[in-house]
């Protein structure tokens, strides 16, 4: 069931409760989160993988909301993080240091250190630079770290090219060919300041088909059998997350399939299994509202300018990303084509292009659908726009997860230095 639907006076709603009076109560532009959805899709993909031995994980960077990560904590979910901050919000929240992964190319010696003063459950390391220097500080700290290799298995995803990271064209993971990470995973277990927790892998994001993932993982397995046919231990294969959603229609992700792709190549395998959902999660139980401001009718098209921008969801305009776009209201008949677009001084702030939509005027309130995941979490102060703030519904009461702040809380923020 949506997450999304409208009731018999044709209203669109958040758990019975219609989407234009909580804009009306909170403003916009106002991202609101289905609690109930949220939870409900967590325990839809933790049941689809439950055949397995795994931990599930949720991926921080597809929504990084103090609320949102409190829930699933308290479903069980652990983390998965790609930053000392996304750590610091997942400790926050009530995750414990022991369910989080710590994932990324680029981690600092002071985020490194971070992670393992909280004694955070992996890290998954993507050079042997990185190895080298998570070995150091592990070292001047006297402990052992828990690191996973993240290997490069070289196999396309199938998806936008800014999120497809499995291929060795790519900046992420050791590769496996010509022996490089096998070399590597054998000087991490000769390590006395490395723990090895085992492998791990992540093809890319938005999969919409089963192949790639079996084509990565079968590749991972056979990897790690053959580390650990060497009499290497090799405790986990961490299957990182990309599991894609029905953007057009925003119909609930099947998590069955994906589910028995695991369990078939791994039931017996003997590993722990890591899974880092994100998107699917989350993406179509989030919508973003936003305001018409005005209806102009250019040359060839109509455009509603509304109050929501590129700083608020910047996805059609980085990925060329589709989001359906519905009144919240009781829905009229189509009159036609309509650019819908921000104040934004830049032609490419658009929430959607050439969408068929009713009779549209000034104070008509819009639902962009699908905008949970890579939402609020990448917005920004772009033309001095304070983002917009963050409620979610649950068990039938809306919840104030970030208001909007003002204007003046962003120039707050800043020092004019004395010029003299």
């Amino acid at each position: 069931m949506s997450a999304f639907a409208r009731d018999d006076q044709g209203r669109l709603c958040a758990g019975g409760m219609p989407l234009g009076d909580i804009a009306a109560s909170h403003g916009s532009p106002l991202y609101v989160y289905s609690g109930d959805g949220i939870r409900d899709d967590y325990r839809r993909f933790a049941a689809a993988v439950a055949p397995v031995d795994g931990a599930v994980h949720f991926a921080l960077k597809a929504n990084s909301a103090l609320g949102v990560i409190g829930l699933l904590a308290r479903h069980g979910a652990g983390a998965d993080i790609v930053s000392g901050g996304e750590m610091a919000r997942a400790l926050a929240a009530g995750i414990p240091a022991e369910k989080i992964v710590f994932s990324g190319v680029g981690k600092s010696a002071e985020e490194i250190g971070a992670a393992l003063d909280a004694g955070i459950g992996q890290i998954n390391a993507e050079s042997p630079q990185e190895v080298e220097a998570i070995s150091q500080i592990a070292a001047a700290r006297g402990v052992q770290a828990p690191v996973a290799l993240r290997v490069n298995v070289d196999v396309a995803p199938k998806t936008h090219a800014k999120i497809s990271t499995g291929q060795r064209s790519t900046k992420f993971g050791v590769s496996t060919s010509q022996n490089e990470a096998a070399e590597l995973y054998r000087e991490m277990a000769a390590d006395p300041h490395i723990r090895p927790a085992g492998l791990a892998v992540h093809i890319g994001s938005q999969i919409m088909e089963l192949d790639p993932f079996e084509r990565a993982y079968s590749a991972l397995l056979s990897f790690g059998t053959a580390l650990r046919d060497e009499g290497l231990e090799v405790p986990v294969l961490d299957l990182g997350g990309g599991i894609g959603v029905d953007y057009q229609h925003g119909t609930p992700t099947d998590f069955t399939a994906y589910g028995e792709l695991v369990s078939r190549l791994f039931a017996d395998s003997g590993f722990r299994l890591g899974f880092e959902p994100g998107r699917s999660i989350v993406a179509n139980n989030g919508v973003l509202l936003t305001r018409v401001i005005y209806v102009k009718d250019g040359d060839n098209k109509r455009f509603a300018i509304v109050d929501a921008a590129m700083n608020d969801l910047l996805r059609p305009t980085l990925y060329e990303a589709h989001h359906d776009i519905q009144p919240v209201g009781p829905e009229g008949p189509i009159e036609g084509p309509a650019d819908i677009v921000g104040p934004v001084c830049e032609t490419g702030d658009y929430l959607g292009l050439d969408r068929m939509m009713p009779s549209l005027a000034a104070g008509d309130c819009l639902a962009v659908m699908s905008a949970g995941a890579y939402g609020a979490v990448m917005a920004s102060n772009y033309n001095t726009r304070p983002p917009a703030g963050e409620v979610m519904v649950l068990d039938g009461d809306v919840h104030i997860l970030r208001r909007r702040r003002d204007v003046a809380e962003l120039l707050a923020e800043e020092i004019i230095p004395d010029f003299g």
